[in-house]
């Protein structure tokens, strides 16, 4: 808890267009070994989307929860309405008018749409629910957001850009007029995002204010009045957006100059290493995690799958790399394996997974252990009796961090002290300095600063063009367009087509990510 503060309530309807709603003033949060927020000050006014962008790990996330009342900052003031409030949980920011929408969302999946909206702020009539009463103020605030939402369907039949409005309409009936919303398009296609910042428009329109987190710079650019940036735990600046553009923000974000764009010559294919038939993987209820999945990948190409998160991509990469039992086949150069980790790995697959923490690395052992995981029993990690030769994976690893910029450049550091970007950077060196034939590489770049993601990119087709099969499975669509030589979309397990990268534009893409065909 702030001590000092007032637990004065402001007054949360919005106030003149370009007034103060929100200001923080030093907002400092220390964490072991970390300064997660370091004198933070900032302000968002009615009538304006803030934008708040920042690498990952730059802070971002923890200022927001200490505003939402998640986290207790260990010192600095936040005012709203030009009070001094105190924050210490929830409850206090939505009594300030605030409301916030996680990027995991907070719903009871089992429950329907107006039992989440209305879950805890329920309207009683005596000592008894008033269903009929929550469903006209419901009904009503739908209307006025323009809003189509089944209010008797239980959320976990709903897709995920359904889920996001129903996260929106519970903060709202809660009377927010300050709304967070962070990384709210990482699950959206882009059709559903342009739905979702037509909304918060109208929303700022009207008198409102909104914080938008995102790492989509291009997105920013598109919704923002002003965006913030941090760094280090630090605001580096503010910024108006018209006069600024993705470069600029890109450069304050890291502290360089970065390359946006990937640079990248025409693919030359070859022949197809990896071959996958009629791939099936049973599921719940009669429904597939996959369905009849085919495609191939050929020596000396990216092939990258598009899609909403949910549709089969992870059963997908588990299949492949030897991770999850199946129905049909997968052929290695006309081989068909045993689905088991090891023979495939042995054969000539690498992964980088999507979870890093707990598929890529194990995070007590030290950079030269985590950098022989999968082969640590072969030669020449291993001698002639099986036992790990020091000397050798002392010099294999300080090898790749050299080569892959790992920093700080250790051996012996436990892999939980690197920051996200060089904890992958040690995945991505292990998996490409086994020369394999085949790359699977699951959202190579999830949080992962930009400078980072520039130099992984630059690995990646690096190995295509020295032969190397690639299959990119990533939710962010800018990524597998500016790197996929050919897109294939996935939705409810299937492969509903397959696109050339010059033909892949975001309309195109985003309806087969919803499914249409037509």
């Amino acid at each position: 808890m702030m001590r000092g503060m007032n637990n004065t309530v402001s007054d949360p309807k919005p106030q003149k267009k370009g007034a103060v709603a929100l200001e923080l003033k030093n907002i400092t949060k220390r964490y072991p070994l970390v300064l997660a927020n370091d004198h933070i000050s900032l302000d968002v006014r009615w009538g304006e989307v803030l934008a708040v962008v920042g690498e990952n790990g730059a802070g971002k996330s923890t200022l927001m929860k200490i505003v939402y009342g998640l986290v207790k900052p260990d010192q600095g003031e936040i005012w709203v309405n030009g009070h001094k409030v105190n924050i210490s949980e929830p409850g206090d920011a939505i009594a300030q008018g605030i409301g916030m929408v996680h990027q995991h969302f907070m719903l009871v999946d089992p429950f329907t749409v107006l039992e989440n909206v209305i879950l805890g702020s329920e309207p009683t009539q005596g000592a008894q629910l008033n269903l009929a009463q929550a469903r006209a103020e419901v009904e009503s605030l739908m209307q006025d957001l323009e809003f189509d939402l089944p209010l008797d369907t239980p959320v976990e039949e709903l897709p995920v850009g359904l889920q996001q409005r129903v996260e929106i309409l519970k903060a709202l009936y809660r009377k927010a007029k300050i709304l967070i919303l962070d990384e709210p398009t990482a699950v959206l296609t882009p059709q559903e995002a342009d739905e979702l910042f037509d909304f918060l428009r109208r929303f700022v329109d009207q008198g409102n204010a909104v914080i938008f987190i995102s790492h989509k710079l291009a997105e920013v650019i598109k919704l923002s009045n002003r965006v913030t940036v941090i760094r280090d735990g630090k605001v580096v600046g503010t910024v108006s957006t018209p006069e600024t553009n993705v470069a600029q923000l890109a450069r304050m974000m890291v502290g360089r100059e970065v390359i946006l764009s990937v640079d990248k010559t025409e693919a030359q294919p070859g022949e197809a290493v990896l071959k996958v038939s009629n791939l099936t993987i049973p599921g719940k209820d009669k429904k597939h995690r996959l369905n009849g999945v085919s495609f191939e990948v050929r020596a000396g190409e990216i092939v990258g799958i598009a899609g909403v998160e949910g549709n089969g991509q992870t059963e997908l990469v588990e299949a492949i790399t030897g991770l999850r039992p199946y129905e049909g086949t997968i052929e290695y150069e006309g081989q068909t394996l045993r689905p088991n980790a090891r023979v495939v790995r042995e054969w000539g697959v690498s992964h980088i997974p999507e979870d890093r923490n707990s598929r890529g690395l194990v995070l007590d052992f030290t950079t030269r252990e985590n950098l022989i995981l999968g082969d640590h029993y072969r030669r020449p990690n291993a001698g002639f009796l099986g036992f790990i030769d020091a000397d050798i994976i002392e010099q294999e690893g300080r090898e790749i961090v050299e080569q892959f910029d790992v920093r700080p450049r250790s051996t012996e550091l436990a892999a939980r002290r690197y920051s996200g970007g060089n904890a992958q950077k040690i995945i991505v060196g292990r998996e490409l300095s086994r020369k394999p034939r085949v790359l699977v590489a699951a959202q190579p770049t999830r949080g992962v600063d930009i400078g980072a993601i520039e130099f992984i990119h630059e690995n990646i087709v690096k190995a295509r063009d020295a032969g190397m099969a690639v299959l990119l499975v990533s939710a962010d669509l800018n990524e597998v367009r500016s790197l996929s030589d050919r897109i294939l979309v996935m939705f409810e397990g299937r492969i509903m087509g397959e696109l050339k990268a010059s033909e892949a534009t975001e309309e195109k893409l985003g309806l087969l990510m919803a499914g249409i065909t037509d």
